[in-house]
């Protein structure tokens, strides 16, 4: 039996025998597309060649194993992730890629040549599917690929398929083209014998499975729908490597295979369930083995689990696994991050970042798992707590919006909610719950919804724009094209130059604004992006001749200022490595005018002595004024080999571009601007240091002009705080003088606040009037602050039997209201200070809660006071 490992190598040489370039896979986190999160398909990182956005220069044809993650969107597989056999969130995409070189007859030969000699995969387990055409869009069956599908298998395993099926489109625009999808029967002999396979090809059938699709890119879609014919046709395949391992090991189940069983065999030692038994804790051991992978590689490629975008993905993830294992495993505790070692162990050879980046990795996930395991039982909590108002109010349905309100915010599934609700023999409104769920995506999908119109092109050119802004700021150039784009009801306009100063975003550095001059007339652009390769000008409108020759001119004082910030970053980084260790490594980072914010790994705080050495070292190469040594279109190997600090998770091309400041100490691979001297900074001031997950730091700091200004604002505040202590000799003794001094002086004041709380207390524990068997006190109080109130309802529940306290007080304009009841009258009479206070509340429009026996409340209206002292004195009545 063939290993994984054997079989993704099998791929690849296969593949570089026919003329091909073996080439890495890309980061899975996708920079530089905002229609994308993750690579999603084996073609994202090659999506600029198909959309002419770029040359494939020499390479026209490449192979590669690609990492990929389907979660969101189109592509969203998340909720038969485990349930079924073949879906995952994270998996590995082998593929084979012409741009504009050999077309379908090559592709079909070359994949049954590879399955049916390389891999011997019977013949007769195999079926493919062609398109059968669409007359909507006036495209014919594929007769093309049939015939020559039809010179290596039986006619009679050839199959039709629809649009739905067989003709692929990488978004609602764009290029796109019909596939031809090859299909594998699994099924044991005996059930082959009783049902036809050609029967369950695209039926969703476990063991009748999709294993390659091979896409034939032959036309672009225009906005209006229509079809329009490429000028160079392509070939982009996709095979899932994991379903490929069941086939050829012999599996009934992608996770039996030694992609995954490593990693269940771990679940099974840690949890003590055996794998195989139930069907509960089957899925379970498979979601957590398939999430592991996802979130693990999404982490080490630079993306940290947070609330926003894609770090929002990659949290719901490891909190999906972490239910599975905390609800149908009964563990407690973490446990991904316990599995990473078999991970890192299956892939070092092939991702070697998982290593070098494990200690981080690790710390991320149990931090995370920690986290939400505080939130989950928080959640049972709140379950526990919305049981027992169902059952106060004789109700046994969870309404949708609180079902969702434990989905949204502790992390509830809805299929957890209704087990929990079964459990305690009570009823879920699932529909209230999908009304919920789906507002919530509509507000979402509203804001992200762009609409882009088709792009208008004015030079017929396969030349791209032209960066010079390394050199220049301003320059000469034409608009290529341009297009209007509409998001959140505002209108902006797109355009691409030929010739660009203009930097776009990238690299945490934000794009440049500034000016084109077309004439006379003056277009302000606001940002500049980087959309796949393109470097796109957005503008709030268009010229009147958008043909006619520009200039293009660029903020230069902003540019000035955000460069700046940008070369500080590179001798912060090169710093913190020095006095904190090699261990540190970029996280992350935001450039822009104003100041610059730099995360990094590390476990602990920094403290002041080493945050000092930091910064003098940053302002003592500053000093030097260490002149730029910048390298341009160097071979990566070289690059490293140079000694090239490198982010992971970025993805970065055959040549690079390298910044140095003084060899010796900081040497980056960057695409960002940069000072031509150190001196140019001027200074460099730290103005935070900050923890933004586990293990990852955060710097922010300035230099230049807003670091002198820093500076002297904060000697003018030091020099303001001599004069109002008369110039001290030392001005520090003073202030701690000053502190001391107010401290004595606010425990002075809390003491006769507390003294005069406690007499208070005596004058109105007189005032108890007898309400059958209950002692009821009702007040309003001039008191100073919260802490007094809360002193006297305890001295008074301490001191008086049966006591039904009620406490007013007007503090500072706002109303204040306390309820204290003894322990007897909480269990006699079932009362709730923490309910009955919501409803007291009501009079001063506000709200509060708390305990059985003491709950508080605010409200803005103190004139509200005495009438919920009177709604309180008619609760006692009744239960008197």
């Amino acid at each position: 039996m063939m290993t994984s490992k054997e079989i993704r190598g099998k791929f690849l040489k296969f593949f570089e025998s026919k003329g091909h370039l073996i080439v890495p896979s890309a980061p899975i986190v996708v920079k530089n597309d905002p229609t994308l999160m993750f690579i999603n398909a084996g073609m994202n990182p090659f999506k600029d060649i198909f959309l002419g956005n770029s040359s494939a220069g020499d390479d026209t044809r490449v192979t590669d194993t690609q990492k990929c993650l389907r979660v969101s969107g189109k592509h969203n597989d998340l909720e038969e992730v485990g349930v079924d056999t073949y879906h995952h969130t994270m998996f590995e995409m082998l593929g084979n890629w012409s741009f504009g070189d050999y077309f379908k007859e090559e592709a079909i030969a070359w994949a049954w040549e590879l399955l049916t000699e390389v891999y011997s995969i019977p013949k007769d387990r195999i079926y493919v599917t062609i398109f059968e055409g669409d007359k909507k869009d006036g495209v014919p069956i594929d007769q093309e690929a049939e015939n020559f599908w039809k010179q290596h298998i039986d006619p009679d395993r050839i199959i039709p398929a629809s649009k739905k099926d067989n003709f692929w489109e990488m978004g609602d625009t764009g290029p796109c083209g019909p596939c031809s999808e090859i299909h594998v029967d699994i099924r044991s002999d005996e059930e082959r014998a009783k049902v036809d396979g050609k029967s369950l090809v695209n039926q969703d059938h476990p063991q009748v499975i999709e294993i390659w699709n091979l896409v034939f890119i032959q036309f672009n879609r225009k906005s209006d729908g229509s079809l329009e014919s490429l000028p160079s046709k392509h070939v982009d395949t996709g095979m899932g490597f994991e379903r490929l391992c069941m086939v050829l090991q012999g599996k009934q189940s992608n996770y039996d295979t030694d992609v995954f069983m490593p990693i269940i065999e771990r679940i099974e030692k840690i949890t003590r369930h055996q794998y195989g038994k139930q069907e509960k804790t089957d899925i379970a051991m498979r979601v957590i083995a398939d999430h592991l992978r996802a979130v693990t590689f999404a982490t080490a490629d630079g993306q940290r689990p947070s609330n926003t975008g894609a770090g929002y993905v990659i949290r719901r993830i490891l909190r999906r696994a972490v239910r599975y294992a905390y609800t149908h495993l009964d563990y407690k505790e973490p446990i991904l991050h316990q599995l990473l070692e078999v991970l890192v162990e299956q892939f070092v050879e092939l991702f070697p970042d998982l290593e070098k980046q494990y200690d981080s990795i690790a710390q991320t996930i149990l931090a995370e798992e920690k986290s939400f395991l505080r939130t989950l039982g928080g959640g049972v909590k709140r379950f526990q707590a919305i049981q027992k108002q169902l059952a106060d109010e004789s109700k046994n349905t969870i309404d949708g919006k609180t079902a969702f309100e434990l989905y949204d915010t502790y992390g509830f599934p809805i299929d957890l909610t209704r087990l929990m609700a079964a459990e305690n023999g009570l009823g879920v409104d699932e529909a209230g719950f999908d009304k919920a769920m789906n507002a919530q995506k509509e507000r979402a999908r509203a804001d992200r919804k762009v609409d882009a119109e088709d792009w208008v092109e004015l030079i017929d050119t396969t030349d791209h724009s032209k960066f010079v802004g390394y050199d220049q700021l301003e320059a000469e150039a034409k608009v290529i094209k341009y297009r209007k784009v509409t998001q959140k009801k505002k209108t902006l306009y797109q355009m691409v130059l030929d010739t660009t100063p203009f930097y776009a975003e990238s690299g945490g550095q934000v794009g440049d604004k500034g000016m084109l001059h077309f004439g006379d007339e003056v277009i302000h652009v606001v940002d500049t992006r980087k959309e796949n390769d393109l470097f796109v000008h957005f503008t709030t409108a268009l010229p009147s001749d958008v043909s006619q020759p520009c200039v293009a001119q660029v903020n230069s004082k902003k540019r000035s200022d955000t460069t700046k910030n940008h070369t500080a970053t590179h001798l912060l980084h090169a710093a913190l490595r020095d006095v904190l260790g090699d261990h540190v490594h970029q996280k992350g980072s935001l450039v822009n005018p104003d100041y610059l914010r730099f995360d990094f790994s590390h476990s602990q705080k920094i403290d002041d002595e080493q945050l000092r050495l930091i910064e003098e070292q940053v302002n003592a190469r500053i000093r030097q004024n260490i002149a730029l040594e910048e390298l341009r279109d160097v071979p990566i190997d070289q690059a490293m080999e140079m000694g090239a600090m490198a982010l992971f998770g970025e993805k970065y091309g055959d040549e690079v571009r390298v910044i140095i400041f003084d060899k010796d100490f900081s040497v980056e691979l960057c695409g960002g601007t940069h000072v031509k001297q150190t001196g140019a900074l001027g200074y460099c001031r730290i103005t935070t240091e900050t923890s933004v997950a586990a293990g990852v730091r955060r710097i922010e700091a300035v230099t230049g002009r807003n670091a002198q200004l820093q500076l002297s604002n904060d000697f003018e505040a030091l020099t303001q705080i001599r004069r109002l202590f008369k110039n001290p000799k030392d001005i520090l003794a003073s202030v701690n003088g000053l502190i001391e001094e107010r401290d004595g002086l606010v425990k002075e004041i809390d003491r006769l606040h507390m003294s005069a709380a406690s007499q208070i207390k005596d004058q109105i524990k007189g005032k108890a009037e007898q309400v059958g068997q209950i002692a009821f006190i009702a007040q309003q109080v001039e008191v100073n602050n919260a802490d007094m109130v809360k002193k006297i309802a305890y001295e008074l529940r301490n001191e008086v039997d049966n006591l039904f306290l009620v406490l007013g007080a007007d503090l500072n304009g706002k109303a204040h209201l306390t309820l204290m009841f003894s322990d007897n009258l909480v269990e006699q009479h079932g009362l709730n200070a923490g309910k009955l206070i919501r409803d007291l509340a009501k009079h001063m429009q506000g709200g509060g809660g708390g305990q059985a026996f003491y709950a508080s409340a605010g409200g803005k209206k103190p004139a509200g006071i005495p009438a919920a002292i009177a709604a309180a004195k008619e609760v006692v009545q009744n239960l008197g």
